[in-house]
């Protein structure tokens, strides 16, 4: 998505409209008070925190294979088939020997990087 100058400033303006910010500075004190109650690194969570205000600015959503990582993780913990749940059979079936190879190494890197946002996510979300 390219968005021109002019553009950015328009949401910049909006959001400080709203109160964006201020919303944000109380989210993230609200975060750090639970950080300090459950012994987190704080320096950990704000920077975990400008990641996720960061994307919100950015209009990011989870991508689909996240959250189909996110919902097995959340259903069934880690297991021990991540990766055949994960493979999409009918395309696997029409791919080659290297390419399944290639695809399985994909899949593998994927799906670790997943699992890390996961386990960040875990760590640093508010419960509640």
């Amino acid at each position: 998505m390219d968005r021109s100058l002019k553009t950015l400033a328009k949401e910049a303006k909006r959001r400080m409209k709203r109160g964006f910010w201020q919303e944000c500075e109380k989210q993230l004190e609200d975060e750090r008070s639970y950080a300090r109650t459950q012994g987190i690194n704080e320096s950990k969570l704000e920077l975990y925190f400008r990641d996720k205000v960061d994307a919100r600015i950015r209009g990011e959503m989870p991508d689909e294979f996240y959250l189909k990582v996110k919902k097995m993780l959340l259903e069934e913990g880690e297991v021990s088939d991540a990766i055949g749940r994960l493979t999409d059979k009918q395309y696997y079936a029409t791919l080659s020997y290297a390419e399944k190879q290639r695809y399985n190494l994909e899949l593998s890197e994927k799906y670790l990087r997943a699992l890390e946002r996961f386990k960040r996510e875990v760590e640093f979300e508010l419960k509640t």
